[in-house]
């Protein structure tokens, strides 16, 4: 076991966002902790790390926290626990500090150890060798190249100072700090934000083979399905753990809300015709005593919870009126640039690629490649340098701008929509608002007030009432909860006309897209089916590529060893100059070996209070070791050209 909580209770405004919540964590679990935003999935973190405290409570309900002896824990929070002063590679370093110790450490020993043979300094030196072998001492380096350069922080970034580092790069530095501390129990709060496709592919990878124990936060559902093995779902304060990844847990609660609902309606009918018993029998002498044995039996009734029934409030549905022509879209060598003028940069040049109606067209590619402007582009929001954008006839488009900037900040939210469209009444937009779950106060708040996923929603319930044949979305979960998501997703699914979206929401592009369309600077490469299929394809491409440059290789390796084969039959006279060439190399190694040897002897002297106290001999013994390491480094210089001959 890693760590168990039991009767953990949370008040925040005299609301309860936890009630009595147990949890057993063991050695090797994968656990994925979800709930809609504000149900006290962060709070639980914090009381998990110490942070903030459970409420106390008298028993049998006292809080208990049991955390292993010796377990460490780890929690991301963004810029967690870096020195802002500090390099990159520096702060990764800091991690091994008392590994680094322990070699400095066993230099000192081993300088000891070749002046005198004490049994104490032979003892401790084989202590600590031990516990620096036994800590993967020897592979420092290479754990924080292969971390680092995962995380998206190559070798030529390492001297960069982390105050100079944006947000995002901060929290992937974080991060990477984490992982190398190797925590037993590592918590990752929402960890794939900030990353693109290739570091958060990378990052399962690694954490798929990671020895603790993780507890994750995310609205990431396929990151959840590839590492979670078990599923806890906070709902009306009360956590409920479900075995196996996210998809798994969405079909066990469907199940279970359709088996509360039933049993909930059952008891609600007995407990009408209890009621209606009692009421008609009651008064009534000689009925009286069944009356109040049915009575009796209400107090007693344990009552069943109305199920939360998310799908059931939310309604978005996605329709048109006019159906377009099949070919829907046709762009040809376009570029996408940003800026104006002198300031202007093309960030992909000669893009092309067509659209036919009732396509699921996702796009992809890294960030700041320019996706989100190309959708601005192809509706004719910003201009074109060259090229061709031919939409057929009949297309009307709905558009959902991540930046919501079709939106008036200043507007209520119910003012937002009445503007757009006058003739509805007020009791027709709150129903349309209700669809959305935009509902009570919230809707007399100024747009600029809401939370960004309720601007999104808000979004969505305008764009229902433009009945658009072309959806183009950009980015259309971020800032949803996984409910609100799959809501959408459902709607979108359901949805015949035709949709362009981008998104890194690799759930939503496995479940939702037809073709997947990469960009990179120099092309647009599309792939057929949602994400498993272009990773798929991808993979194997990468593979095939791989055996083309291993044939390479051997190809190489063949022709060089034919080359030496033929370099075999030199001269006598090339033999001889290079068997002279030998001589000289061993005659250099013997010369280096014992210039180092008297190096080392004046290096000694130089350490003897004695000589240090003599300033004319320090003074020319200084110069005899500059004399002898000039002479050694001309050497060291010849002995590798002769040898760099030999091989040729």
């Amino acid at each position: 076991m890693v760590i168990s909580l039991e009767n953990i209770s949370k008040f925040y405004n005299g609301n309860q966002v936890l009630k009595n919540v147990a949890l057993t964590i063991e050695d090797s679990d994968r656990i994925g902790l979800i709930g809609i935003n504000g149900c006290g999935k962060s709070t639980l973190l914090k009381i998990i790390t110490g942070q903030e405290e459970p409420e106390t409570q008298p028993e049998p309900d006292v809080a208990r926290i049991s955390l292993t002896k010796g377990v460490t824990v780890g929690f991301l929070e963004q810029n967690s626990g870096l020195d802002r002063s500090s390099t990159i590679i520096e702060e990764m370093r800091s991690v091994f500090a008392d590994l680094l110790r322990t070699a400095e450490r066993l230099r000192e020993l081993e300088a000891l150890m070749s002046e005198t043979h004490d049994e104490k300094i032979s003892a401790e030196y084989a202590q600590k060798t031990a516990y620096f072998e036994s800590n993967d001492g020897y592979l420092i380096n290479v754990n924080i190249t292969k971390v680092l350069n995962g995380m998206g922080f190559p070798p030529e970034t390492y001297d960069r100072v982390i105050s100079t580092l944006s947000g995002g790069e901060k929290t992937r530095l974080a991060l990477a700090k984490l992982l190398l501390e190797n925590p037993k129990l590592l918590i990752l709060d929402e960890p794939t934000n900030h990353l693109d496709f290739n570091t958060i592919m990378w990052l399962e990878e690694y954490l798929q083979d990671y020895k603790g124990a993780l507890l994750i936060v995310s609205h990431d559902r396929y990151f959840l399905d590839k590492l979670t093995t078990s599923t806890c779902e906070i709902e009306r304060g009360v956590l409920k753990r479900y075995k196996g990844n996210y998809s798994v847990f969405a079909e066990q609660k469907k199940a279970d809300v359709a088996r509360q609902l039933k049993e909930y309606e059952a008891q609600q009918e007995e407990i009408a015709k209890l009621q209606d018993f009692v009421d008609r029998n009651l008064v009534r002498a000689s009925t009286s005593n069944m009356a109040k044995s049915r009575i009796k039996k209400l107090e007693s009734m344990e009552l069943i919870e109305k199920p939360v029934l998310y799908e059931k409030s939310a309604k978005i549905k996605f329709e048109y009126d006019i159906t377009p022509p099949f070919d829907l879209l046709t762009v040809k060598n376009i570029d996408v640039s940003v800026g104006s003028g002198a300031d202007r940069k093309t960030l992909v040049d000669s893009l092309s690629f067509e659209v036919k109606r009732g396509e699921k067209l996702g796009i992809i590619g890294s960030n700041g490649i320019g996706k989100s402007t190309l959708l601005k582009i192809i509706q004719r929001k910003l201009p074109c340098n060259h090229g061709i954008i031919e939409w057929t006839k009949n297309v009307k488009i709905s558009y959902f701008d991540q930046e919501n900037a079709q939106l008036d900040m200043n507007r209520t939210v119910m003012d937002e929509v009445h503007s757009r469209y006058r003739t509805m009444k007020d009791v027709e937009i709150r129903s349309l608002l209700g669809c959305v779950r935009l509902v009570g106060e919230n809707v007399f708040k100024q747009v600029g007030v809401i939370s960004g996923g309720e601007r999104a929603k808000l979004c969505f319930a305008i764009m229902m009432l433009e009945r658009g044949n072309v959806l183009i979305l950009d980015e259309p979960t971020n800032h949803l909860d996984i409910d609100t998501k799959e809501v959408l997703e459902q709607a979108l699914c359901e949805f015949d006309g035709t949709i362009i979206f981008v998104s890194h929401d690799r759930y939503l592009l496995n479940k939702l897209a037809t073709r997947i369309i990469e960009i990179t600077e120099n092309d647009a490469e599309s792939y057929n089916g949602g994400f498993d299929d272009y990773i798929t394809v991808k993979r194997e491409k990468e593979a095939a590529e791989q055996q083309v440059i291993d044939r390479q290789k051997q190809e190489k390796a063949k022709q060089e060893a034919e080359e030496k084969n033929v370099r075999a039959y030199r001269s006598k006279e090339q033999r001889a100059a290079d068997a002279k060439k030998r001589n000289r190399v061993k005659e250099l190694e013997k010369e280096i070996e014992r210039l180092e040897a008297e190096m080392a002897e004046i290096q000694k002297q130089l350490a003897d209070p004695e000589v240090c106290a003599d300033y004319q001999l320090m003074q020319e013994k200084c110069a005899a070791l500059e004399d002898m390491k000039k002479l050694c480094s001309d050497y060291e210089d010849e002995w590798v050209m002769l040898s760099e001959e030999l091989e040729k």
